[in-house]
Order: structure tokens, then sequence, then C-alpha cells
């Protein structure tokens, strides 16, 4: 898993009711694959590999919210990733239910991610 010291730091300081969720949802996109590393990119935890794969809206008080930037062209069937804009796309969790029911998705999106950069 590679977390970053910075993001650490970053949650240390984050004063946010959805705190836990946010940090586990963290936590679920860096184990789901070794390629994704985490900064912190306009203001917030982002998810990298090869590019930006999603930023955490951190200002949502009733739910995680995970924006990714290039949702739109990440290959396969992804019925949590919502919206209808350009290129991004987001995926929320309201609970830790709800994160574990959508786990797998969130893994094979961000596995999707990285394969799809490495054709680049």
């Amino acid at each position: 898993m590679n977390k970053n010291s910075v993001v650490d730091d970053w949650f240390k300081n984050y004063d946010n009711p959805m705190k836990e969720l946010v940090q586990a949802v963290r936590e679920a996109i860096l184990a789901a694959d070794e390629r994704i590393e985490e900064t912190i990119k306009w203001q917030a935890p982002t998810f990298v590999y090869r590019g930006n794969l999603a930023s955490f809206f951190p200002k949502a008080k009733k739910h995680a919210s995970l924006m990714f930037h290039k949702g739109k062209f990440i290959p396969g069937d992804f019925p949590n990733l919502e919206g209808d804009g350009k290129e991004a796309r987001s995926m929320k969790f309201t609970s830790f239910d709800d994160l574990e029911a959508k786990k797998e998705e969130l893994a094979a999106i961000v596995i999707a991610w990285c394969d799809q950069q490495e054709m680049k």
C-alpha cells in the first residue's frame, strides 16, 4: 500500500463527520492495485498513476465523494460511476456498508485505470 505521509498529515487536520469513511475509501483504493499512489492536489487527497485518477471532495458532510477526473474514459461497466459531464464522473459512499457493497467495483475501476495507463 503506497500511503504518503503528506496525505497522512492532511487527514490529521481533516475535520469532517465522514473522516473515518473517507479514510476507509482511501485504504480500499490503495489496496486495489500496487501501482496506485496518493498525493495532495487541489487541497485534497488525489490518487494517481501516470495521471490523475480521482480526488476526494473534502467538503461533503453526508457521504464520502470521489471525483474521477477522466471517469468517462475508464474502460469497463461501472454502474456506480455517476454523471454525464464531458469527462468527470463521481462515486459516493454513504456508509461503511455502502463502501463494502461497492468495494469490488471500486477496485475494478482502479485496476482498469492502471491497466489503461500502461497501454499508453
